[in-house]
């Protein structure tokens, strides 16, 4: 006997939103099995406002309220029994967070929680990412958002340490990173990661999904240090409107994926890993699997 449920998780993150709706199928005797039904993503830009102006824009307001009534829509005509909706650095950043959150809530009737950096890599964290670590290895896993990035090591199957740092690739877009953050950066990825021989990485992002997906390579396989440090070179060669024309990326894809790029290749330089392998997982997924297992 086949049980169906439908669950739906809304990542309000600070380059673009997501409404990830997935069904959940449940067989006795069987791990269930997380399908995804629907992705919609709309790009809109949250951090642009934060970190530059520190406030949500009247304009971006408004394209996140008919974001959300769209939203909302989506769940009704899917039928999802049961959803849950966060928002990350953008969110946490902006003085009037607090007043959009009660805003959509009135307008959309959706409930968001802003959550910090910790609880978003704990969510990440608490994906399908068991299934990828083997125990006796040591595995950086890395996020990259537009707001901030979350690192977080794990050796021998258990979570060892775990960091947010604000270095996303909408503040590296505007000039908003400093050296100290890099340098703090490069200390915690070298201190948690020196008495380990080797560490492998793991991206997730939508950025490193877009490499990997370029790269052509299968799903198990890994991307090396020198197919990332090429790609790098290669994206930087191409102007803005190259990348949109010939690599056909988002344009809202097409410049951050530059900066998103080097966090993931120092993460890699610093902790010293040859490899970055990359699952098909983020902070919707977690949030799904986080409800169905009463994480959250």
């Amino acid at each position: 006997m086949i049980k169906i449920k439908k669950y739906a998780a809304i990542d309000i993150g600070s380059n673009a939103m997501r409404l990830l709706i997935v069904n959940i199928v449940e067989q006795e005797g069987k791990e269930p099995q997380f399908n995804k039904s629907s992705l919609v993503r709309v790009p809109i830009r949250l951090g642009q406002d934060a970190f530059t102006v520190g406030e949500i824009s009247e304009e971006n307001l408004e394209r996140m309220c008919d974001a959300m009534k769209a939203f909302k829509l989506l769940m009704k005509v899917h039928k999802v029994e049961r959803y849950m909706a966060f928002a990350t650095s953008a969110m946490r950043e902006a003085y009037n967070g607090k007043e959009v959150v009660t805003l959509i809530k009135k307008k959309a009737d959706i409930k968001i929680e802003i959550i910090d950096g910790k609880k978003e890599a704990a969510i990440i964290a608490s994906t399908d990412l068991h299934h990828l670590l083997k125990t006796d290895q040591t595995y950086l896993f890395v996020d990259v958002g537009g707001g901030s990035t979350e690192f977080t090591l794990f050796s021998n199957g258990k979570l060892i340490n775990s960091r947010s740092f604000k270095a996303g690739t909408v503040r590296l877009l505007n000039d908003m990173v400093c050296d100290v953050v890099w340098d703090e950066i490069e200390k915690w990825i070298k201190t948690n990661t020196e008495e380990y021989d080797e560490v492998i990485l793991i991206g997730s992002g939508g950025n490193i999904n877009k490499l990997f997906k370029m790269s052509g390579k299968i799903q198990e396989k890994p991307l090396s240090y020198i197919y990332m440090n090429s790609q790098y070179a290669f994206l930087n060669s191409l102007s803005y409107e190259q990348r949109i024309s010939e690599l056909g990326l988002n344009p809202d894809r097409a410049d951050v994926i530059i900066p998103a790029t080097r966090i993931y290749l120092n993460a890699m330089k610093w902790s010293g890993a040859r490899n970055i392998y990359v699952p098909k997982i983020g902070l919707s997924d977690g949030i799904v699997k986080a409800m169905y297992y009463g994480k959250i």
